[in-house]
């Protein structure tokens, strides 16, 4: 069973998102940018000929060239909105560090947590930037803080890191607010243009070469402000065909989601949408609320299987106070 808590804002346009992130850290999940830097190039050409009913073969000088090195980097938000109230401390956004440049490469790290354009200014923790040492995707007391100069990753490519970003929120703020904070990864050999050269710079003295990232990128990561607390738990049980437990095609996968609100305050027109997995399909007339049933159509009741893109199973489940108690959504799913 995998349980999900967050916080849902009680103003009517907002909607809680469901989301399960596996997240390995130095995992191989880019592509890099091509043949490896110091890999050796090397071509020689042969002329065939005749010369008096006598074949011969002429070769010609060969030609050597060794790959420079690519300096390019990829940022990746990883987390949901993150939804926080006044006076939260220790608020962390996941991101993923990509090198997709073609040599091994240090990265220098930064926060800036006063961008232009939200609502409030997250204030960055000291120190704010730490590695998901656990690889466990959540920020805790086992992490390892980042010391620029002194633990800058230093990435193989194709090598990835996970990295927080720590800010406490401040107490001026009010229910519906975004702020926003920012990642920025950096090349140590250096950055610029595309194309700009670092001579004798890259892996094992050949060039590095800045790529089309300019060899340093950045993501985004946001908070909502939200004055209602809502658990979110989500379990799954298989049956398959023979009476077991295995997930061997065939299986019925019954999918159980508890939504509770667990603060003061309402969430308003509150919806669970929950996509049908890959190499699954529908059970048809599987879905229930509260153990009863709701039909796949989309019609009068709070519930349907909804086609329109990606299948997926949407319950509305209205107006919430800690007074409804815990919501429960049934829906099943067979393995392909």
């Amino acid at each position: 069973m995998t349980a999900k808590t967050g916080r849902a804002s009680a103003l009517p346009w907002t909607r809680a998102i469901l989301c399960v992130v596996a997240i390995l850290a130095l995992s191989n999940t880019a592509a890099a940018a091509g043949t490896a830097a110091g890999s050796v190039i090397q071509n020689t050409a042969t002329v065939d000929f005749d010369l008096g009913g006598i074949p011969l073969s002429l070769d010609s000088n060969t030609t050597t060239i060794t790959v420079a090195e690519r300096l390019d980097v990829d940022v990746t938000l990883q987390s949901p909105q993150i939804l926080v109230s006044a006076n939260d401390t220790d608020r962390a956004l996941l991101f993923t560090v990509t090198n997709t440049g073609n040599g091994s490469e240090t990265f220098q790290l930064a926060i800036d947590s006063g961008l232009a354009g939200d609502d409030f200014d997250p204030v960055p923790a000291v120190p704010a930037i730490y590695f998901d040492t656990d690889a466990s995707g959540d920020f805790n007391v086992g992490d390892i803080a980042y010391a620029p100069g002194v633990n800058d990753p230093v990435l193989p490519a194709d090598g990835t890191v996970d990295v927080f970003l720590v800010n406490d929120i401040p107490g001026a703020v009010i229910n519906g607010q975004i702020g926003l904070s920012q990642l920025t990864a950096s090349a140590a050999t250096g950055t610029g243009a595309p194309g700009t050269e670092f001579s004798g710079q890259g892996d094992g003295g050949v060039d590095a070469i800045v790529g089309t990232s300019g060899a340093e990128d950045a993501d985004v990561g946001e908070y909502l402000v939200s004055d209602v607390l809502i658990n979110v738990v989500k379990s799954q049980a298989v049956a398959d065909p023979f009476g077991g437990n295995q997930p061997v095609p065939g299986a019925t996968i019954t999918y159980t989601i508890t939504v509770e609100v667990a603060s003061i305050g309402t969430a308003t027109a509150s919806v669970l949408s929950d996509p049908i997995p890959t190499y699954t399909t529908f059970v048809p007339n599987s879905i229930t609320l509260n153990a009863a049933a709701l039909s796949d159509a989309i019609d009068a009741d709070a519930g349907e299987l909804n086609t329109g893109g990606a299948a997926t199973v949407v319950v509305r489940l209205g107006d919430l106070t800690q007074a409804d108690g815990i919501q429960t959504v049934v829906f099943q799913v067979t393995i392909d």
